[in-house]
């Protein structure tokens, strides 16, 4: 807690900075770079220059110079997914995933609209259990339990007869830390990649045996696609949700084969997670761990084109962009940030079941049959080493390709010459990141304003009927 001089000095500097800012003649200059980040909480600082010219006549079509600039620079946005780093770009990131996995559901940025008709799902894949935690409960049930449950090795309850709110820090922790395997729970995450890998394999196979098929002929007639996002659960285990469809052996703008339902794929999806077995590598100290997928396993049908059935693709593609967005403050991830040694994981604000994690990945990563795993680099996130979201290459649209189509798109708003063979010469370089004490709080007050014009705007729009 800082005390009353220091919290006075502080705020003196913000006040200061304020001053600073709409004392400088290209104050207004300097919020509409603000307001174009969309109020970006730590911007990226470029100085250069960028000429367009009219290649067949040499005009310049348009030039710009940092050095018109307040403090000559540009300011432009930093692009985290985390919503705990930075709302507003990480708003602007949801938005990309929702239309990215949508165009995979029901077609559109270069997907043909007939996918809404391919046999489609939604699955969610866990990992095992790796010791009792404690749970959430609905109606009142207690948590975990049992007559007579007596004590572990450690001397502490095999049981909990509480009932805990959705909102209580005990759950997700280890009933006893002890007991709870973190070696298995890191080694888990580590091979998450290789596991996801080894089930779609699994999916050809499997499809390949219930349809009497071989897996090169399968292969020759469907190709599995597929979006997928990783979400931390309350104890600190990795699950994949994974919108997963049947395609023609083109892709998208191939139909599958008729006896390709979802029907079938619902139920090789099952089988083919369950059959999935990986060993790590043997250590003298560790010997090898068996892993697995979980058994908790949900598959659900999405809604046929036309249909009242099964889950809607708009509200898919929504649920997939709201985890894209979850930082480590928002979950049991760790931190958003990586770890450099033990004191620092001392230090974190995190539960003791997280710490503990953090410090196995950090110990594991000292066994050289386990260095190539890379577990300290990867102890912020508990050992996962992949990307929230990944997609099959012919499942829809690319992140780049939204980018560049939004873009394109303010590019055509600035009236450049469109009908002239342009070349541009751009000359860039990074001097910075970040805002000063006073300009973060006005880019704060400018993304609030942003968001709350945003929702008068949706409120509007549903007022008129325009939007379901």
């Amino acid at each position: 807690m800082l005390d009353r001089a220091a919290r006075l000095r502080q705020l003196s500097e913000v006040d200061q900075d304020l001053i600073r800012l709409v004392q400088d003649p290209r104050f207004g200059r300097w919020v509409d770079q603000i307001t174009a980040t969309g109020g970006c909480a730590h911007p990226i600082h470029l100085s250069g220059s960028t000429t367009t010219r009219d290649t067949a006549t040499g005009e310049i079509l348009h030039h710009y110079d940092t050095r018109d600039e307040p403090g000559e620079r540009l300011l432009i946005r930093c692009r985290n997914r985390r919503a705990t780093v930075c709302a507003p770009c990480s708003r602007l990131h949801a938005g990309d995933t929702f239309h990215l996995v949508r165009a995979g559901l029901v077609g559109g940025k270069t997907i043909p609209t007939d996918v809404r008709e391919r046999p489609r799902l939604f699955a969610t894949l866990t990992a095992p259990g790796f010791g009792p935690v404690h749970r959430a409960t609905a109606d009142g049930a207690r948590c975990r339990p049992r007559r007579n449950a007596g004590t572990c090795d450690h001397g502490r309850p095999l049981g909990c007869p509480a009932v805990h709110g959705p909102a209580d820090p005990l759950v997700g922790q280890p009933l006893c830390p002890g007991c709870y395997d973190y070696t298995a729970h890191v080694l888990w995450h580590a091979h998450a990649g290789r596991l996801w890998k080894a089930f779609t394999d699994n999916l050809y196979n499997h499809l390949a045996a219930r349809l009497g098929r071989t897996r090169s002929g399968l292969r020759r007639t469907l190709r599995i696609s597929y979006a997928k996002v990783a979400e931390y659960q309350k104890r600190a285990a990795v699950r994949v949700h994974a919108v997963v469809r049947l395609d023609g052996p083109a892709g998208p703008i191939d139909p599958p084969p008729p006896w390709a339902t979802a029907d079938v794929l619902a139920t090789v999806v099952g089988t083919a997670a369950a059959a999935v077995r990986l060993r790590t590598p043997y250590t003298p100290a560790l010997g090898e761990h068996e892993l697995r997928w979980g058994t908790e396993l949900d598959v659900r049908p999405l809604r046929a084109f036309g249909g009242r059935e099964g889950l809607a693709d708009d509200a898919v593609a929504a649920y997939v962009a709201k985890y894209v967005t979850k930082g480590a403050a928002d979950t049991s991830a760790g931190l958003d940030h990586r770890i450099n040694g033990p004191d620092d994981i001392a230090a974190a604000p995190v539960s003791a079941h997280v710490r503990a994690l953090m410090g196995s990945c950090w110990r594991l990563g000292g066994v050289p049959e386990l260095e190539p795993l890379h577990l300290r680099a990867w102890a912020h996130t508990l050992g996962y080493r992949g990307y929230i979201l990944t997609k099959s290459r012919a499942y829809s649209t690319t992140y780049a390709a939204l980018r560049t189509e939004r873009a394109d798109h303010e590019r055509d708003r600035a009236q450049l010459a469109d009908d002239a063979a342009m070349a541009t010469d751009a000359h860039w370089r990074y001097v910075g990141s970040g805002h000063t004490p006073g300009a973060a709080l006005i880019a704060n007050g400018i993304a609030e304003d942003l968001a709350i014009n945003r929702e008068v705007a949706r409120d509007e729009l549903r007022g008129r009927g325009g939007c379901q």
